[in-house]
């Protein structure tokens, strides 16, 4: 019988708009443990201190061990499991803010390449990690003392990431801070005018990124997102067509059914009947 532990803190509040801990821990795996297939609404770095597994995401599995390092990414379909006869010793922090994804782009890190192989620093990075941890609590000065740590956490991993500095691209900043919005707001009734002043250029600006690097509009790369999003309530969940219009951010349900049609071609009902 393979002996295992957990210990974990989850946040209840998320206090800190810049960089925000959700959770944290360290875990010995039963044989054989999963998470997902699913996805995450933060950042999640796992480190592996021993053992192996896998993990997956847009298709591409990779077999890790001890000394690596793999990242999921918010709303990014993912899944990881331990090794049935070594199972996987890992630490794990989460986290999510106005800062993580120009942090999170200088650490090595990206959805092309989510998985770091470090074994030189790896006892370092653990304790980085569980340094996270043992400052947890849910007061405001717990929470400003976690992200202290993460941000040093982060800093290392900027400095062991052997990333060259490149030039500075604007213009694809300014897209993906403005398609970050978009994923943590869309819930809410935002327009491409708060996206606009959230990315902190013009509207005009806006249209002409997202049609050059999206091949798309700011209004049409949110209603796509929102009607993805409808998608999975209405894959996963019983509620109603009614509760997931306001769910993904549209106020008239009717103008919801225009859109859902328009851009999967059936209604909302008929989508989910296709699913059963």
């Amino acid at each position: 019988m393979v002996n295992t532990y957990r210990y974990a803190y989850f946040a209840t509040d998320k206090l800190l708009n810049s960089l925000s801990v959700y959770n944290a821990g360290y875990e010995k795996c039963h044989p054989g443990y999963q998470w997902g297939p699913g996805v995450r609404d933060h950042y999640l770095i796992h480190h592996i201190i021993r053992g192996k597994g896998c993990y997956t995401i847009e298709n591409r599995t990779y077999h890790l061990g001890a000394g690596d390092t793999f990242l999921l990414f918010p709303n990014v379909e993912s899944n990881y499991r331990a090794d049935m006869d070594e199972p996987w010793e890992y630490a794990w922090v989460g986290f999510a803010g106005t800062d993580a994804y120009s942090i999170i782009a200088n650490t090595g890190f990206s959805k092309e390449n989510p998985v770091l192989h470090q074994t030189g620093i790896s006892q370092e990075l653990f304790q980085k990690i569980r340094a996270v941890y043992e400052v947890n609590g849910n007061t405001f000065e717990d929470a400003v003392s976690m992200t202290g740590r993460l941000y040093s956490l982060m800093g290392f991993l900027m400095k062991h990431s052997g990333r060259k500095e490149k030039k500075n691209n604007h213009q694809l900043d300014y897209v993906e801070r403005a398609r970050q919005y978009i994923e943590e707001q869309y819930s809410y009734p935002i327009t491409v005018e708060d996206v606009a002043v959230h990315t902190g250029i013009s509207r005009s600006y806006l249209f002409r990124l997202f049609s050059s690097t999206e091949r798309m509009s700011p209004k049409e790369y949110l209603l796509e997102y929102r009607i993805r999003q409808a998608c999975q309530l209405l894959k996963q969940t019983d509620l109603s067509v009614q509760s997931i219009a306001h769910s993904v951010g549209f106020e008239d349900n009717l103008y919801f059914s225009k859109v859902f049609k328009k851009y999967r071609n059936c209604t909302p009902s008929e989508y989910r009947g296709l699913q059963i």
